[in-house]
């Protein structure tokens, strides 16, 4: 494979980028194939803006192992995650360097905040560039998925769907941008009701709900109908109908998860006051609705017009810590390396 790999100073292979979590309204949850990533279902999400995973690649001609930092500090299983990416992207490039890896969040991490879907878009992205390997968005997304299945979408901005794809190989299970995020430009406040690490993560629950839980079958044999629904609300910018969809994903999967033996509960008490304060607001005809992923923050999702009021109303609910304000943004990018410092 031809390459032009980006050498520093120091003769390391070396690039910067920028990636954003998305969160799913139409949610993914349910693999069938761990090894690769590969979903049971479709998904529709949105990617942020203000929140941002930034990493700094640096493949080292004679270094034989990986080392790899997160917000400063080191994490071995983090970094079994990372070698596993890198390895693809070695793989590709037909080199056996090893990588210095650091990755900076300014939002929790694995708290129900899909930190790994920014963070290993925005590894695959640096990593690709590092090496000089010419991919398409659609291969970054592919190779994203590979490591987080959620990550096949941050490599896109605005509104992004992945399919769930039909091929024992995945290389039909990617994303695709549906709508810009300037196109319809929403904002998101992110009510944090906590800062810990959920203690079961998203491919453990997905593996246990599939295992036990006895509303799989349904969720698998309803999505389409969710996506059609979802789509074609996201396209005629159709809130209401993309307000209702939404909400019914998310609790349809969250009920999912509960059934499971034992049941999955990702919810705090502050998360369910959250989601009724979101109700009662667009009874009052505020344009509002929530979602919430594997995890207790809640996102409520509504027209710029009504940031302020969500922000607030949110706010005041006992057990929230802090209300992130956020619109939609860009895929991943590349950034001066000067940026990881601010």
């Amino acid at each position: 494979m031809n390459f032009e790999p980006r050498a520093d100073a120091s003769g390391a292979l070396h690039a910067a980028s920028q990636a954003q979590p998305n969160i799913a309204l139409v949610k993914y949850w349910g693999k069938r194939d761990t090894a690769l990533n590969l979903p049971v279902v479709g998904s529709i999400s949105i990617t942020l803006d203000s929140l941002w995973t930034r990493t700094d690649v640096r493949f080292v001609p004679g270094q034989k192992h990986d080392v790899v930092s997160l917000n400063g500090r080191s994490d071995e299983a983090e970094a079994k995650r990372v070698t596993a990416c890198m390895d693809l992207l070695r793989q590709r490039a037909g080199v056996d360097y090893g990588a210095e890896v650091a990755s900076q969040n300014n939002f929790p991490t694995a708290a129900g905040l899909a930190s790994s879907a920014s963070g290993f878009a925005a590894l695959v992205h640096a990593g690709a560039r590092a090496l000089g390997l010419e991919l398409s968005l659609a291969e970054q997304s592919v190779l994203a998925r590979r490591c987080s299945g959620s990550a096949a979408r941050s490599i896109f901005g605005g509104y992004v769907e992945w399919a769930h794809g039909q091929l024992a190989d995945g290389t039909d299970s990617v994303a695709r941008p549906l709508l810009d995020a300037d196109a319809w430009p929403l904002r998101v406040a992110v009510a944090i009701t906590s800062r810990a690490a959920k203690q079961i993560g998203s491919t453990e629950g997905m593996c246990r709900t599939a295992q036990t839980s006895p509303y799989q079958s349904a969720w698998i044999d309803t999505q389409e109908a969710d996506l059609d629904v979802a789509r074609n609300a996201i396209l005629a910018r159709d809130f209401d109908a993309l307000a209702a969809i939404s909400e019914y994903s998310c609790l349809k999967m969250h009920a999912l998860a509960m059934a499971s033996q034992p049941g999955l509960l990702y919810w705090n008490g502050t998360t369910v006051e959250c989601m009724h304060r979101v109700r009662a607001l667009r009874q009052q005809g505020v344009p509002v609705f929530f979602t919430v992923d594997a995890g207790p923050q809640l996102k409520a999702v509504c027209a710029p017009s009504a940031i302020e009021q969500v922000k607030a109303a949110l706010a005041d609910v006992p057990g929230v810590l802090d209300v992130l304000d956020t619109g939609l943004g860009a895929g991943a990018r590349a950034i001066p390396a000067s940026e990881l410092a601010t």
